[in-house]
């Protein structure tokens, strides 16, 4: 009988892949799913005894769904490719997984690895993330950002830390900010949303004093300082790009009468 099948979404994650697998050899089954990576992924995947899946890119919602569709553990642990789980967290799901009487979902605190530093204030700790769930009471929303596991049951809480190396470099921190940024704008045109001055100057500015002093962010040193500022920088470039895509469609309407 299959208990537990850890399920995982990747593009181009050969940096990551090994140590998020390795760190989850104690299930009973692994499942990849690959939207066409260029990189050697799929290859390492496979050689960690992962089943790879491929499929065209629908969004984060819809493609951890579809491999939790794949998926034939009574018991579902959801991990992105840049997290591992440590052995403390391994022994605490495996005792999960072994109970009876168990909840159907647990929530895990995430600590994030920001440049090199644990970030434990900014507000991105304890960051609890709904990641185990038995199959038959959970399912991921249809979000192409900021997706869940919408739970039908019991909720317990982990005590243990998934470890996060989400922002190894600037240069993966500014990928990442330009795509969230981006689909965040786009997301918000939808709703019908505008970008005004308000949007432009006092939500950036309650960005960082969010970060940096309710969250506590000047505990986290200099890195701490840098994830305020960029966070601000991120609420003004989504509405900057709001803004944009607002003028793009009034004036493809103007065309058009």
């Amino acid at each position: 009988m299959t208990r537990l099948s850890v399920v995982i979404i990747t593009h181009n994650e050969e940096a990551n892949v090994a140590r998020c697998l390795e760190s989850v050899r104690f299930a009973d089954e692994i499942i990849v799913v690959d939207s066409h990576s260029t990189d050697r992924t799929v290859e390492i995947a496979r050689a960690c005894g992962a089943r790879t899946f491929a499929i065209e890119w629908p969004g984060f919602g819809p493609a951890k769904q579809f491999a939790v569709d794949q998926a034939a553990g009574e018991w579902i642990l959801s991990i992105d490719a840049d997290e591992m789980v440590p052995r403390e967290l391994c022994t605490e799901i495996r005792n999960i997984v072994g109970t009876a009487n168990a909840c159907d979902g647990y929530d895990m605190p995430r600590l994030t690895n920001f440049l090199g530093r644990w970030v434990r204030h900014s507000g991105w700790y304890p960051d609890r993330v709904l990641r185990l769930f038995r199959k038959s009471s959970g399912r991921f929303t249809n979000a192409a950002i900021h997706e869940h596991v919408a739970l039908t049951g019991t909720l317990g809480h982990c005590r243990n830390d998934l470890w996060h190396f989400s922002y190894p470099s600037l240069e993966v921190y500014f990928d990442k900010f330009n795509r969230y940024t981006t689909e965040g704008a786009r997301q918000a045109l939808e709703r019908g949303e505008r970008a005004v001055l308000f949007d432009l100057t006092i939500r950036p500015a309650v960005a960082f004093i969010k970060h940096y002093i309710s969250k506590a962010g000047f505990l986290d040193g200099l890195e701490g300082l840098m994830i305020a500022s960029l966070s601000s920088c991120a609420v003004f470039t989504k509405y900057a790009k709001l803004r944009q895509l607002v003028r793009e469609r009034a004036g493809a309407k103007q065309e058009m009468t």
